[in-house]
């Protein structure tokens, strides 16, 4: 694996630790923001819904913003370029980051978070993109998986810096400074980008078949012979060309559609964006103080990080249907653990929840609050079991799944079209989570429950194989050669 393919990953790969920091670091804020915009939320909701709705609705806000980045990146990208593209969301995530910190009411913060959420669309479409068309076949999965790994460490610094940032106690403007810390690593991003080159897949799309022969030979091949290499990949070019007037929706790209879509959209219904946007919540919900919630949340970013780091380290060697495998099972134990403690603990945790709150004096309360605390243990390691579970199969797969199952031609839309329904679920899943916390917190971890069951079958019975075959190769793989 060659130095300049390396340096060329991790930096495009940065897209992806802003990703995962812009994601996250909401979840430090979220019950500043709830106090600081209650009013706002008591007037909306004369109008319509409740106070959680609309407070769901603030802290999607992003989501919804990736929506359309995920929606509109990928032609973009195959218009203007995957590196430009990737230029143009490190300002995103810089303008965010300033713009939320000095947020003075909730439209402009719903406003730049949604800013930042276009950016973070848009990484998840073209990050994974631009390896997955540098990289050789042999190498692209640990390549393309390191944009999750860099996912997860944005998360945990997120949730370390948020930890930290709380420890200064700034009082009403700490929430401030957690978004503001992003702005930094941003800059750096979109400075770091000019000392890679464009894609060379790309490159030989629009005829630059020079440039494309020089990057080729930067970053290596599969064949090894540029000329070769080059062949094969105009092979295929024409193939697409012959197809030019045709949609991402037309009949010969439904098997691709189909697979992409089904993992984004199992991928959010695991409710790992809820846990993420509310991981403090949680704790707080099974009992723990607030200083605790933020440390248990640092807690669930090192078991993201741990885990992601060992299947990116195997994954071309076993391949992305055994790590689906494995993970839809950790999902299953997990979340059935979750749901369970909910309803066995409900009372004992909303107990202590109100003597945090000094609603009530606990001193004639003691069985009760032992038995809360045991509860709490229960769904913190089966917090960081679930997390682990995400790690080793949705997370590290996903995005390297996605980038390879698509033609050339198309795979700009078909990247774009799959990330923006996992961006779509992901809205919902963290839009709606207040409410049903709200209400019980085992009701809506059995309904993950029961979506990972339909995964697990989906992973058995549909998904394919795809490790160690060539982006060429994967339309002979799929039959998309064969389908008019």
């Amino acid at each position: 694996m060659r130095k300049y393919l390396v340096k060329c990953t991790l930096v495009a790969a940065l897209g992806g630790l802003l990703f995962g920091f812009d994601t996250a670091v909401i979840s430090g804020t979220e019950q500043s923001l709830r106090v600081l915009f209650d009013g706002e939320y008591q007037k909306l909701s004369q109008v319509f819904g409740t106070v959680n709705f609309w407070h769901g609705l603030a802290i999607a806000s992003a989501l919804i913003g990736t929506i359309v980045g995920a929606m509109r990146f990928g032609k973009l990208a195959d218009t203007y370029g995957r590196r430009k593209l990737l230029m143009i969301i490190g300002v995103l995530y810089f303008i965010s980051a300033i713009g939320s910190a000095l947020a003075y009411d909730l439209s402009s913060f719903v406003l730049f978070r949604f800013v930042g959420g276009v950016g973070v669309g848009g990484a998840s479409v073209i990050s994974p993109m631009y390896i997955a068309e540098i990289s050789p076949a042999k190498f692209r999965g640990r390549l393309v998986a390191i944009t999750q790994f860099n996912i997860v460490l944005g998360i945990l610094l997120a949730f370390v810096s948020n930890y930290l940032i709380a420890g200064f106690e700034l009082g009403a403007v700490t929430w401030r400074w957690m978004f503001g810390v992003e702005a930094l690593p941003a800059l750096l991003f979109f400075l770091f980008l000019f000392t890679i080159p464009r894609s060379p897949r790309w490159l030989l799309v629009k005829g630059y078949v020079d440039e494309a022969k020089k990057v080729l030979s930067q970053v290596g091949t599969d064949s090894g012979s540029i000329e070769d290499e080059v062949a094969e990949i105009q092979n295929t070019l024409k193939t697409d060309e012959r197809n030019k007037g045709e949609t991402i929706f037309k009949r010969r790209y439904y098997k691709p559609l189909f697979l992409a879509i089904s993992i984004a959209a199992f991928n959010q219904l695991s409710g790992i964006n809820a846990v993420m946007y509310f991981a403090p919540r949680i704790f707080g919900m099974s009992g723990f103080g607030e200083s605790a919630a933020l440390l248990g949340s640092v807690g669930v970013g090192l078991v993201n990080l741990t885990v992601t780091m060992f299947a990116i380290s195997i994954i071309d060697r076993f391949g992305r249907k055994k790590l689906m495998l494995f993970g839809s099972i950790g999902y299953l134990v997990s979340l059935g653990l979750i749901a369970f403690t909910f309803y066995s603990y409900d009372s004992e945790f909303r107990l202590v929840h109100e003597l945090q709150q000094g609603l009530r004096d606990g001193s004639d309360l003691a069985s009760a609050m032992a038995s809360a605390a045991t509860g709490g243990s229960i769904i913190m390691w089966s917090l960081f079991l679930f997390v682990a579970a995400h790690a080793f199969g949705q997370g590290t797969v996903i995005w390297v799944f996605i980038s390879e199952i698509f033609p050339n031609k198309v795979r700009g839309k078909g990247v774009s079209l799959a990330s923006s329904t996992l961006w779509i679920m992901a809205a919902l899943i963290s839009w709606t989570f207040p409410m049903f916390a709200e209400e019980s917190g085992g009701k809506i971890f059995t309904f993950y429950w029961v979506s990972m069951l339909l995964q697990l079958l989906w992973v058995v019975f549909v998904m394919p194989e795809t490790k160690g075959i060539s982006l060429e190769d994967m339309e002979k793989k799929l039959n998309l050669n064969d389908e008019k």
